[in-house]
């Protein structure tokens, strides 16, 4: 008995750490796509206005972050920059999780040909390195931030639907599918009330933990030139834009490095508390 509370208290404690992170690391989340939102408003200075008397300023007072080689304030850009790095990695993430949950949610519960069809294109797909082939997609489609989405989001699909449908084809062979059958429930009865549901734990993670993923694949694509034209503010172009000046201006990089890396270490850690959090062995 005394073991069973000791197990019950100690699992409450857990559970209870795990809300806590999750909500604190939420709420930073939050902020950071409050911020993007509001990236106009919070812009001490306009990004993309050029100032060359006071080009590659160091940090400082009236600048922050300092100024890049057109004498742009570095602080303004990287908050406006936000928009669209934050933005397009979430559309992307939501874009791929959808329809690649759709497929194999599809594929799961009907099989056949279709499921046959279906899985060996994500095969094929699976069978190159994500990035190079994305890299190959948007240097066809003629680069751009929205060639770069399409580009990912094309290569990124199938883990979304190798996951959909083996929870489909497990929650299939559930004894309480036979039952809302012989309840007389529809099709789409079961899959929206049912299926989806229950399958939707390993997915929400899996696109949380995806979140950080995509950012810095888009910043990737475009620092190869493949993403964001200038003059759009993107961290990725950005960091291209200032790499010959390394060594003479470092913080013209280090200022859109830094905010990639925390973005993604808040999202990561957020995949994690929900993951956490998500794990019934904590309950």
């Amino acid at each position: 008995m005394r073991e069973n509370a000791a197990l019950r208290s100690k699992w409450g404690l857990t559970g209870r750490n795990d809300r806590r992170r999750l909500i604190f690391f939420a709420a930073l989340a939050a902020a950071l796509v409050l911020a993007a939102l509001f990236a106009e408003a919070l812009c001490p200075y306009d990004p993309y206005a050029q100032d060359l008397s006071i080009a590659e300023q160091p940090p400082g007072g009236e600048h922050l972050l300092g100024t890049d080689r057109y004498g742009r304030d570095m602080l303004s850009r990287v908050i406006i920059a936000s928009r669209s790095s934050i933005f397009s990695a979430l559309a992307l993430v939501a874009i791929i999780s959808v329809a690649g949950t759709v497929a194999g949610v599809f594929c799961g519960w009907r099989g056949g040909w279709m499921d046959t069809v279906v899985m060996r294109i994500s095969d094929l797909f699976l069978a190159f390195p994500g990035l190079v082939f994305a890299m190959a997609v948007a240097g066809v489609l003629g680069g751009g931030l929205h060639n770069a989405v399409i580009a990912l989001a094309a290569v990124s699909w199938p883990k979304y639907a190798r996951l959909a449908r083996s929870q489909t084809l497990s929650e299939k062979a559930a004894p309480y599918l036979a039952a809302a059958k012989l309840a007389g429930c529809s099709t789409g009865q079961i899959v929206f009330r049912h299926v989806l549901p229950n399958i939707a734990g390993p997915i929400l993670v899996t696109a949380m933990l995806d979140i950080g993923t995509m950012m810095m694949e888009l910043a990737g694509l475009s620092y190869l030139g493949l993403g964001a034209k200038m003059p759009m503010a993107e961290w990725g172009s950005m960091m291209s834009d200032g790499r010959s000046a390394l060594q003479t201006t470092p913080w013209v990089i280090l200022a859109p490095g830094g905010a990639i890396f925390l973005s993604v270490m808040i999202f990561n850690l957020l995949g994690d508390a929900v993951r956490d959090w998500l794990d019934p062995k904590q309950r």
